[in-house]
């Protein structure tokens, strides 16, 4: 998912007029969007999709990748119905300027060109901290949670193929009590991988700094019902465009695992 950064005012006004037609869009397609003020940023930026810069040195079951924007779990090899996991929302610690990261259960986008996914957040904006949630429906562009989010908020995310070319996506954070259903469609969505994954989010100009998030822990991932380590999922690893690691992932012990943010990257 692509997430918010400083537009230049000459650029800001070419886009205007864009954005307030996705805003109008958004607005008619979906009652749960925020009216917070990132919002409107969020409908300037294109959405970001499919996994990134993908290197997989390790071939077969339980092999190895790097990725510019993805790090934790991805099955592949067959199309998947379902997937859910749980987290527990980290603090972002911050530092001057931007820096963003995003947790999140979905379909596709590991070998597909679009992705089905609900998630949360935890951003830098001028050295403070913002944290929300979030669907999206990829190529379109996501749409925010007006619900209160904290650090430690403990989140549950399922997304569900129901038939055709529509999903039921659910997010729940069980800490405050709230949860969000939302049926979407999407046309030629393959289903083609399921995973549970950290993300550093991207705008048009690429991928974004990555928020140092600390530690984030995820339990309960399945696919299709089953423990995800059963699907035998590909390891990711997040690496910056040089190819410096930026965060640390825990080996998959049935649906449970550790992604530390790595401050060498």
């Amino acid at each position: 998912m692509r997430r918010r950064w400083s537009i230049p005012l000459a650029t800001l006004v070419v886009l205007i007029g864009s954005v307030a037609a996705a805003a109008s869009a958004t607005a008619r397609s979906s009652p749960h969007h925020s009216h917070a003020s990132h919002l409107a940023v969020a409908h300037v930026r294109q959405p970001g999709g499919p996994i990134a810069n993908v290197i997989r040195p390790d071939a077969g079951p339980m092999g190895h990748a790097t990725s510019t924007n993805w790090s934790g779990y991805a099955a592949t090899g067959t199309t998947y119905k379902s997937v859910s996991a749980s987290w527990t929302e980290p603090t972002a610690r911050c530092s001057p300027g931007g820096q963003y990261s995003s947790f999140w259960v979905g379909l596709d986008g590991d070998g597909s060109s679009t992705v089905e996914q609900t998630g949360s957040e935890a951003d830098c904006q001028g050295g403070s901290p913002q944290y929300y949630s979030w669907y999206e429906m990829y190529p379109s562009a996501p749409v925010n949670f007006s619900n209160p989010v904290s650090p430690g908020d403990q989140f549950t995310g399922s997304v569900t193929y129901d038939s055709g070319s529509s999903f039921t996506l659910k997010l729940s954070d069980t800490t405050k009590g709230w949860s969000q259903t939302v049926n979407q469609s999407l046309s030629g969505a393959s289903r083609a991988s399921a995973e549970v994954i950290v993300e550093a989010p991207s705008s048009v100009t690429g991928v974004l700094p990555l928020a140092d998030f600390g530690t984030v822990k995820f339990s309960g991932s399945t696919a299709d019902g089953s423990q995800l380590s059963s699907l035998h999922p590909a390891e990711i690893t997040m690496v910056s465009s040089s190819g410096t690691q930026e965060d640390s992932i825990s080996a998959l012990s049935g649906g449970s695992y550790t992604a530390t943010w790595d401050s060498s990257g």
